[in-house]
């Protein structure tokens, strides 16, 4: 390691839209540099989505590194390369990565062209200063057009069109001129060995043998093994125990040198240590601590319960395991009256929440139910200036009650951004309507013709209209041409109100919604139906209401059991049979009047799935 100093390295990331080949570029660059063995052409291995929920759903979901030695001219470089993920729920991990690098390489779709990420990995990569290659990639296509897609990247970020390197990481093609160009336009780092020890810590994850290896890259000075480091953030000591290099796969090495990035396993044993962000140094040679991240904000929220009780201790260590991993997600216990113990999650969206539970499901054998997703609210009253947080609907004040003098509820909204073909602008303006758009503006891309002239849509979305279906009816009405993207736009004054349900007249608290007052009659019929069908029939008649306030805005009734009293009667007169049914009926008056509803758990497990 010592053979390559600052200015033989250089620090970059793959920055994308969705499926714009991040991970097939990184196989090319794998290859090209020996780092890997050469496959055969075509068949694309993404050797960095490791994850089986990553080669499941052919995305990548985390951000991994690995490190490259490439020789240009006659000096060999080390090349140390992150793979992104292009998802807008993954965004975190993006920013993350970017702190690590100098140099970004952003990859555009030559037959997509420029799509909703692309403009905020941009965005987010000017904003930390790193120098930016542009690529189009599949120009191998036939239905590529790369000189239309230049001038479009052109328009849009203001890059020479001269500076756009044209490759296909599939066949390989050009790709040789983007190694190159890393070496020629990427600043080397800055680092001094003679400087203290300090060292960035960007990623960590979960070893049950080692305990938390952690990703960092080294600002200052040598790390070796053996040394005694402090964390800046918990003033913790380590003994470093392993030191390496990640080429692809883990490579012990005997130090890491200024400007390397590399990993390192030193006894930390709870996973609430390693703070992404963090700086570490050496013992007795303190040094000031870099500024970390912002800490990440979750958008959205649910519960996750175990199916069986007795498993909870199991889940929450999984869920901490796994939070090593995924920093952006937050956690808080929970309990319920219906579902018993269980923990509140905080995500980024609904696809985080569904890769995260479909990872607790692969990693750790987990058995979980999650909870409809809700959004935070806010929640201001008049005799308090200060601000109360509900993320969780039974918390939800009942704002019609006059003795908890509720001033306003505001709701979280966010900063959408669609670009989609000009057939479809009146299908999405339809959308982003019917869900409560605002503040809708337009502007054309590029000037092509009707059919190929592709129009930028912004306008302010509250977030509870996002969780649920809204990305599957944008890619429905578009016929899946659509891009969508969104960002927090803080918190706006919102008419709202909490749903409950009542069983034979008794809220059930593990039901409660909270929903804007323009669809409460809709969501009450829809939610009654639902619960009509899952709830198993009483002896007695069960009315299932949806009620806002003291209002009850829907009702189905639940039809009674009831034994045939009058088989064994044969002839006589009818007030025989009367009198049993007569008898009957007040029976079922008697239970309707004492009977309780106990939803089991079966049912709220059907609900939820739906």
């Amino acid at each position: 390691m010592e053979e390559y100093p600052c200015e033989l390295i250089r620090n970059f990331s793959i920055i994308a839209h969705i499926d714009h080949g991040k991970s097939t570029l990184a196989d090319r660059l794998l290859e090209l540099t020996g780092t890997i063995e050469k496959k055969q052409i075509g068949r694309n291995q993404q050797v960095l989505d490791k994850l089986k929920v990553e080669r499941e759903r052919g995305i990548t979901v985390k951000a991994q590194t690995a490190s490259m030695l490439y020789t240009h001219g006659d000096r060999r470089h080390l090349l140390n390369l992150i793979d992104t993920p292009g998802h807008v729920d993954f965004a975190w991990e993006v920013s993350r990565s970017l702190a690590a690098c100098d140099g970004a390489l952003l990859l555009v779709d030559a037959s997509q062209g420029v799509q909703a990420q692309s403009l905020s990995v941009f965005h987010s990569a000017r904003e930390r200063g790193l120098k930016i290659i542009p690529i189009l990639n599949k120009i191998d296509l036939p239905a590529a057009q790369p000189e239309r897609i230049a001038a479009q990247i052109e328009s849009i970020f203001g890059i020479d069109p001269a500076e756009i390197i044209k490759i296909s990481a599939k066949t390989g093609l050009g790709v040789e001129a983007v190694l190159q160009a890393i070496i020629e336009r990427i600043p080397p780092p800055k680092g001094s060995e003679k400087e203290p020890m300090k060292a960035f810590m960007f990623d960590s994850l979960y070893d049950k043998y080692r305990g938390v290896i952690s990703l960092i890259n080294i600002q200052h000075g040598i790390l070796k093994k053996g040394d005694k480091i402090v964390s800046c953030h918990t003033r913790k000591k380590y003994e470093v125990t392993e030191v390496g290099i990640m080429h692809p796969e883990e490579t012990p090495v005997q130090a890491l040198h200024p400007g390397q990035v590399g990993y390192i396993a030193c006894n930390m044993k709870q996973s609430s240590e390693a703070h992404i962000g963090d700086t570490l140094h050496r013992v007795g040679a303190p040094v000031d601590p870099m500024p970390g991240f912002k800490p990440s904000k979750a958008m959205v929220y649910a519960g996750v319960f175990p199916i069986d009780n007795n498993d909870f201790p199991k889940l929450e260590e999984s869920i901490n395991r796994l939070t090593l991993t995924d920093r952006s997600v937050t956690v808080q216990r929970e309990s319920s009256s219906a579902l018993g113990q269980g923990c509140r999650l905080g995500f980024f969206g609904t696809l985080h929440m569904d890769v995260f539970r479909q990872r607790l499901e692969d990693e750790y054998d987990a058995n979980i139910i999650i909870t409809a997703p809700t959004v935070p609210y806010k929640v201001l009253y008049w005799n308090s200036d200060k601000e109360h947080l509900i993320s969780n609907p039974t918390d939800f004040p009942n704002v019609n009650d006059s003795t908890l003098r509720v001033r306003e509820v505001q709701e979280p909204v966010v900063k959408a951004t669609i670009i989609v073909p000009e057939d479809y602008f009146g299908e999405m303006m339809d959308l982003c309507y019917s869900r409560r758009g605002e503040d809708l503006d337009h502007k054309y891309l590029d000037s092509g013709t009707a059919s190929s002239s592709r129009i930028m849509l912004t306008c302010t979305l509250p977030l509870s209209e996002i969780v649920n279906d809204f990305f599957d009816q944008l890619k429905s009405r578009s016929s899946g041409f659509a891009s969508f993207d969104y960002e927090d736009a803080g918190y706006k004054k919102s008419d709202l109100a909490k749903m409950v349900f009542l069983l034979n007249g008794k809220p059930v608290d593990a039901l409660a919604l909270i929903i804007h007052r323009s669809a409460q009659d809709t969501i009450g019929r829809q939610w009654v139906k639902k619960l009509h069908k899952v709830i198993p029939r009483q002896l007695f008649e069960v009315p299932i209401q949806a009620a806002v306030g003291k209002k009850v805005i829907a009702r189905e009734t639940l039809k009674a059991l009831r034994a045939d009293v009058t088989a064994g009667l044969y002839g006589g007169h009818y007030e025989r049979k009367l009198k049993h049914l007569e008898n009957q009926k007040e029976g079922k008056r008697l239970m309707k009047k004492l009977g309780k509803v106990e939803l089991p758990q079966e049912a709220f497990f059907d609900i939820l799935r739906k």
